[in-house]
């Protein structure tokens, strides 16, 4: 009589294919909404920490407009991030694969920040409360996708700032073109994971910036979509 084990199949793990993929679609989702942000919220990085720091600095230089929501944008991004390390944590305590979770909650908050978008319309104000609420949300939204991507995704490149992608590259193409190297194979497998996402992320900003100017935080829809059918993929 075959054991219980052996009746219960096994669960593959995700193909390598299907993990570019979705590192691509993620990075194409951080590029977007990036986009998306610093458009229309007076140059509000949602995606990323660093460049708010540096707009900090040339609007406190310049017109000093839009300072508080960059200033604010620290500790939602901090509080979106302890928040899914906490719930990656309770989820894994109860059984349940995280991602799922986690790309619904993202698909939510990135929900939320385009109706609160289209809410504030006309957006004319960098210090308006309404314009500080939905980039802080955008904010959230982001920090959810950091977080998870260092949590429960880290066989994938990172998907949100590609400063460390770009260098890799670089450094593994030299390495490839050097006649006299000996670590090709490990190049080109860098190479594979980590090319996708840098052009996923160079097309969603390129296509969020056109999808803003015709339709505003419409435009959103599309991130939305593709996080709703990640997390349907990982059922």
């Amino acid at each position: 009589m075959p054991s219980e084990a052996a009746a219960t199949p096994a669960v593959a793990p995700p193909s390598t294919r299907f993990l570019i993929a979705q590192g691509s679609l993620l990075a194409f989702v951080a590029g977007y909404v990036d986009v998306v942000g610093f458009s229309a919220l007076f140059g509000l990085f949602t995606a990323h920490v660093t460049g708010n720091f540096v707009m900090i600095g040339v609007e406190l230089a310049g017109s000093g407009q839009g300072v508080l929501a960059k200033l604010l944008a620290l500790p939602v991004f901090v509080l979106a991030v302890a928040s899914t390390k906490l719930a990656v944590a309770a989820l894994t305590r109860r059984g349940v694969a995280p991602v799922r979770p986690l790309l619904l909650a993202q698909a939510v908050l990135l929900a939320a920040f385009m109706v609160a978008g289209l809410l504030a319309l006309p957006i004319q104000s960098a210090d308006a409360p309404a314009t500080i609420v939905v980039g802080l949300i955008g904010v959230a939204a982001m920090g959810v996708q950091n977080a998870k991507a260092r949590i429960v995704l880290s066989e994938h490149a990172p998907t949100t700032i590609m400063t460390g992608n770009t260098t890799q590259i670089v450094i593994d193409v030299v390495e490839l073109l050097s006649p006299d190297s000996t670590q090709k194979d490990g190049a080109r497998t860098r190479l594979r994971k980590m090319l996708p996402p840098l052009m996923g992320f160079a097309i969603g900003a390129v296509l969020g910036a056109l999808a803003f100017g015709v339709v505003s935080f419409w435009c959103v829809v599309p991130p939305v979509l593709i996080l709703l059918w990640l997390a349907w993929m990982q059922r």
